[in-house]
């Protein structure tokens, strides 16, 4: 695979014209004379963690059915997909949208399947149909449009394709859909959090990060970082309809700090410690109030304060955001520095406190502002301006549509905000058809069509109902495309 695809493109100079391996994984099993290639997108992670969805997820499905070819293209700069030799500012210039595109197209215009050697199933011959969840699933929008004469049809599964910079929506569905007594708690333990910080009384500060076991961090952004997202409400996403697949921490983290009786009995000797922090904010000292201000202190504590204790690391060590140090190693083992180049340079998506309405209360502190969020961008990668988002933007936004694009999302969904299903922020309501399908599945959170099971765990509630609904409308609407592209190929054949 070429390293760069666009040579006539300055920001990609100096130009190469290097190779590199591009991983896959391919299941032909079901494949017939005739049949498609569904190729999975890996998107922004090592694609061994797509390889299940050979055996039992939507692509699979699609497969089976209509005799094709399954694929999990690894993304360029994930895995073992590494163009450069090392993960340097430099070296990452070629991690662009626009580069791993090129790739996939390349991919579906040359592979040749081992053992299938005798077959051209590339998109001269083939359909091509394209899937991809979250970052993958704006990437298979944007495929669509960009090479729609090689990919006949994409489905783009909570795709994010409208870039934003201040994404503060982020926490929109969590706090309209979350359980609301562990919402309301959360806001009011964050104000009184940011209450006491933005005082800048030295002592209250130092008491209210002693208080939580975390008197050794430095920067104050930092501490009310760990009370915002390291604890339990960032893994509202993890949520899946899969027992096998989903994360409980998010509720866990919801009984504890809604909880009016103390949870943690270590907690109780901190009691007036609590109170006196609950009246300097401003708030009634209630019995309940101070309660589930000590269970937020036992959560912290026992689930995250402990982490770092056992590591043997400093506090600022452990969580800090302003760590230059470890923040300027780029040695190929530093795979966790591709995501965070692609929105430092063209995505953003970061994840605010601030820009919430002064109205309203946030479920995230307040001093988690764009110069806190973006303290990796100039750290890593020394990027001081915000990102190019009309390199994201320019396929279509909130309004992106091409035939034979399918749009999926839920209702759920932290980054329904991002989606073409965003209403309420700028999308615009749709009719879903064969040809431009689009489906919100109720109550789901991101991109839960994605995976499956083996069909004897399958029966009439597992998986539930909106989930199987949703895979049975999407292997119909792919059904139906691949009777036109047969129409279609036909006819050309015919012709020629």
């Amino acid at each position: 695979m070429a390293v760069d695809h666009f040579h006539n493109i300055s920001k990609y100079a100096p130009h190469t014209n290097a190779t590199f391996k591009n991983r896959y994984w391919f299941d032909a099993s079901h494949y017939k004379k005739g049949g498609p290639v569904i190729i999975l997108q890996s998107g922004e992670a090592d694609g061994t963690e797509r390889l299940g969805f050979l055996q039992t997820g939507l692509i699979q499905q699609i497969a089976l059915e209509n005799h094709g070819i399954a694929v999990i293209f690894e993304h360029r700069y994930y895995g073992t997909s590494m163009p450069t030799p090392d993960l340097s500012t430099e070296s990452l210039r070629f991690l662009t949208t626009e580069q791993a595109m090129a790739d996939e197209a390349y991919f579906a215009q040359n592979v040749v399947f081992p053992g299938l050697e005798h077959v051209d199933l590339t998109s001269k011959t083939t359909a091509w149909i394209g899937y991809g969840g979250s970052y993958a699933g704006a990437f298979n929008a944007f495929l669509r449009v960009q090479y729609s004469d090689i990919f006949w049809g994409t489905i783009s599964s909570s795709g994010v394709t409208k870039a934003i910079y201040d994404y503060w929506e982020y926490y929109e569905p969590i706090a309209t859909y979350g359980p609301p007594d562990c919402i309301s708690a959360q806001k009011r333990l964050i104000n009184v959090v940011d209450v006491l910080l933005l005082k800048n009384d030295t002592h209250t500060v130092n008491k209210l990060k002693t208080v939580f076991g975390l008197q050794n961090i430095t920067y104050n952004d930092d501490f009310a970082n760990i009370l915002s997202t390291d604890a339990g409400l960032g893994y509202w996403q993890s949520l899946n309809w899969d027992p096998a697949l989903t994360s409980d921490v998010f509720y866990e983290y919801c009984d504890a700090i809604s909880n009016t009786s103390v949870v943690y009995p270590a907690t109780a000797n901190k009691t007036s410690v609590a109170s006196s922090l609950i009246e300097a904010a401003g708030y009634n000292c209630t019995t309940d109030f101070v309660n589930q201000m000590l269970n937020f202190i036992g959560y912290i504590e026992e689930n995250v304060v402990v982490t770092c204790k056992e590591t043997g690391d400093t506090q600022d060590q452990c969580y800090s955001g302003h760590n230059a140090t470890y923040y300027a190693q780029d040695d190929i083992t530093q795979d966790w520095r591709s995501w965070p180049y692609q929105y430092c340079t063209q995505w953003g998506f970061l994840q605010t406190g601030s820009g919430v309405p002064a109205d309203q209360l946030p479920l995230i502190s307040r001093l988690l502002d764009l110069p806190y969020e973006s303290l990796i961008c100039k750290l890593a990668f020394n990027i001081t301006s915000p990102p190019d988002l009309e390199a994201v933007n320019k396929y279509g936004g909130y309004d992106i549509a091409y035939e034979r694009l399918a749009i999926i999302g839920g209702e759920w969904d932290p980054w329904r905000p991002a989606t073409p299903q965003a209403y309420g922020y700028g999308a615009k309501n749709r009719t879903s058809t064969v040809n431009q399908p689009d489906i919100l599945i109720p109550k789901a959170v991101h991109h839960w069509d994605e995976n499956g099971v083996f069909l004897n765990q399958t029966n009439s509630t597992f998986p539930p109902q909106s989930i199987q609904k949703t895979q049975m409308q999407e292997r119909a609407f792919v059904k139906a495309w691949m009777e036109e592209w047969r129409y279609e190929h036909d006819v050309l054949q015919l012709q020629l």
